[in-house]
């Protein structure tokens, strides 16, 4: 990346972050906002700036923010709270997410018959988890029952680390069957490894570092302004060592911020801290990259099942889903389709994506990337309009108790 291009990024960068306010309330997401104008800057659009998703530097970059975004959201969700009082936010996660990923696999296999079926659930555990930052407008719209806010707040924060095992394990067996070189023993031994070793890891780290923390918190020896600074690098040392012993470093992240809340829950304002302000520019840059290089690569290859499906895992998948794991609980209809629809798909899947097609060699793997980038792009829009007008007309629904 040139100078040049890097002036023309941090020019457009500057314009967002002075007009953001004014764009936000005009419902032009940071996400929208982006992926419209890496698309614009890209080679598809003007051709102004050369992006290389290649490049060493963007997937070391991009493998960063997928740690520190499990990481992060897992270690701000108080667990044993969620245990004790969060029934609607459990059975979305524990019943409504293994729903999307089987009537989003076998609608997969329906509209590709020639994928094999492990990919055609790799696709729908790539767009099962949804993401917290497209949905902020509905997470902290007033309008919006406080109750209901907080299910989803609790939902978002962890099903994309609940769904990673899932991504795993299908991105290992889909590329297994499809390696003439792969044997059984040898292709069991790698996935035992990758999801056994990584969660051992992240938590082995977490818990005596997190109590380190404390100790150092406690004794006065840590400046409160790095408190922050040595929570990441837990992140990012739960993840290094989880790869180093052959084990999958994101299951390492995502339990070692499960184990962190857990411990020294109180201490993690830093972490929260950073992650929504400095954690924006991680956040901007995917959409960036996603506008422009990983959605035209999406549109080139794109067809009518692509389409359908990316529609459809909006309009259908999750919603059914969701509906279905709320049957027999005191949830109306529209509360229910409320919380079905909004499930925005983003930084998760894109970044699923971005790992998992660059690590295994899956099978048809252009069209399983088409369906992620193009449900993502309908999601940044459909999701982003439609958040505060309905954010309010539900709000009217349950009569403005917030």
């Amino acid at each position: 990346m040139s100078a040049m291009d890097l002036v023309i990024l941090a020019a457009g960068t500057l314009f967002y972050a002075v007009f953001s306010k004014r764009l936000n309330d005009g419902l032009v997401t940071l996400p929208m906002a982006f992926a419209l104008f890496g698309f614009l800057v890209g080679a598809d659009g003007f051709d102004l700036v050369a992006f290389d998703t290649g490049h060493g530097s963007i997937h070391l970059l991009a493998e960063l923010t997928l740690a520190l975004v499990l990481f992060s959201d897992a270690a701000r969700l108080d667990v044993k709270e969620l245990l004790n009082g969060k029934i609607l936010a459990l059975r979305m996660l524990l019943v409504g997410l293994p729903l999307a990923v089987l009537i989003g696999g076998v609608l997969a296999l329906l509209l590709f018959p020639d994928a094999p079926p492990t990919a055609a659930f790799l696709l729908a555990a790539m767009l099962a988890p949804t993401d917290a930052a497209l949905g902020q407008a509905v997470l902290t719209n007033k309008d919006v029952p406080l109750e209901t806010r907080e299910v989803m707040t609790a939902e978002s924060g962890l099903n994309d680390g609940l769904a990673l095992p899932a991504v795993v394990m299908f991105a290992i067996l889909a590329s297994a069957s499809d390696g003439p070189g792969s044997s059984g023993p040898a292709m069991a031994q790698f996935a035992v490894m990758q999801i056994v070793l990584g969660p051992l890891s992240g938590i082995i780290v977490a818990y005596l570092g997190g109590h380190l923390i404390d100790w150092a918190v406690r004794s006065g020896t840590v400046a409160k302004a790095l408190e922050g600074v040595a929570m990441l690098a837990l992140a990012l040392l739960a993840y290094a060592l989880a790869e180093s012993i052959g084990g999958n470093g994101f299951l390492a992240a995502f339990s070692a911020g499960i184990t962190l809340g857990c411990t020294v829950k109180h201490r993690c304002g830093a972490l929260i801290d950073f992650m929504e302000e400095e954690g924006q520019i991680l956040t901007a840059f995917t959409f960036l990259l996603f506008g422009a290089t990983l959605l035209p690569d999406g549109l080139a290859v794109m067809g009518w099942g692509t389409v359908l499906y990316a529609l459809a895992s909006l309009f259908v998948v999750r919603v059914v889903a969701i509906m279905l794991s709320f049957m027999g609980s005191k949830v109306d209809y529209p509360g229910r389709l409320f919380m079905g629809w909004f499930g925005p798909r983003g930084l998760a899947s894109i970044l699923f994506a971005l790992m998992i097609f660059e690590t295994y060699d899956v099978p048809f793997h252009a069209e399983l990337q088409a369906c992620v980038m193009l449900t993502v792009a309908f999601s940044i829009v459909l999701h982003g309009l439609s958040a505060t007008p309905l954010s309010r007309l539900y709000g009217r629904y349950m009569g403005g108790d917030c």
